[in-house]
């Protein structure tokens, strides 16, 4: 059984992680025990993709990225109103629906568009791979933080639908109002840092450069490396 962690605050203004490859070795000694177990890592797109490949390194598990893409409001786009991911899932904020009359026209709109992106997104980072198929196991969704989680939700919920027996969000730092709210959507939340206050993913980190899609498209080559050594008995 992996248990949520919910650590102290650190000194105000002072990073935790040294960059998101501390935060995967960091998550996943939290994670030590699905060692042996039937489980996938579902890395988020970009930043979340450096931490997940420490995690499967650690447990040498299978790594593949679930594609979410946020669904701004049509005349402001940087707030979201939801999310879609793979597999026809969408997660909708109703609040701020409500509060910027979004009709079912608007969010057809977005998400149409939206989705196109995520197909594209897909096939640029896979490649020729098929997504790595998670009915009957055990699906670990990472990010690299979560400040709302509305994208960590969607996550979570396409891993269900595409067969996950059983999901578990691990997150190097998300506030407990998150973690506590995104258990419904997962069987478990790992966090290694929990503060109350929670401005921005990037305070919590000393190096928050942006990952590109070369990184994500090499890590992924790599860690099929080991997946394929391990089915071959290595």
């Amino acid at each position: 059984m992996v248990d949520a962690a919910v650590l102290p605050d650190p000194k105000e203004g002072a990073a935790v992680f040294a960059n998101r490859t501390d935060a995967g070795v960091r998550l996943a000694n939290r994670l030590r025990g699905l060692e042996g177990e039937d489980a996938v890592i579902l890395a988020l797109p970009r930043g979340g993709v450096p931490v997940a490949f420490e995690v499967a390194k650690a447990l040498r598990a299978p790594l593949d990225v679930i594609i979410v893409r946020k669904l701004g409001v049509p005349f402001q786009r940087e707030l979201g109103m939801g999310a879609i991911a793979e597999d026809g899932v969408r997660v909708l904020n109703d609040s701020v629906m409500q509060s910027a009359s979004i009709t079912d026209a608007d969010i057809a709109a977005v998400e149409q568009r939206e989705l196109a992106e995520l197909q594209r997104r897909a096939r640029e980072l896979r490649g020729a791979r098929s997504p790595v198929p998670l009915v009957g196991r055990i699906a670990v969704v990472v990010d690299d933080g979560i400040a709302t989680g509305s994208t960590a939700r969607a996550a979570c919920r396409a891993a269900r639908a595409k067969g996950a027996a059983r999901v578990v969000l691990a997150v190097p730092v998300a506030p407990p109002s998150a973690a506590g709210a995104l258990r419904g959507d997962a069987d478990e939340v790992v966090c290694v840092e929990s503060p109350e206050h929670l401005w921005a993913v990037g305070q919590w980190y000393r190096d928050f450069t942006q990952t590109t899609d070369a990184e994500v498209i090499d890590l992924l080559r790599r860690a099929g490396e080991w997946v394929e050594d391990r089915s071959d008995g290595g």
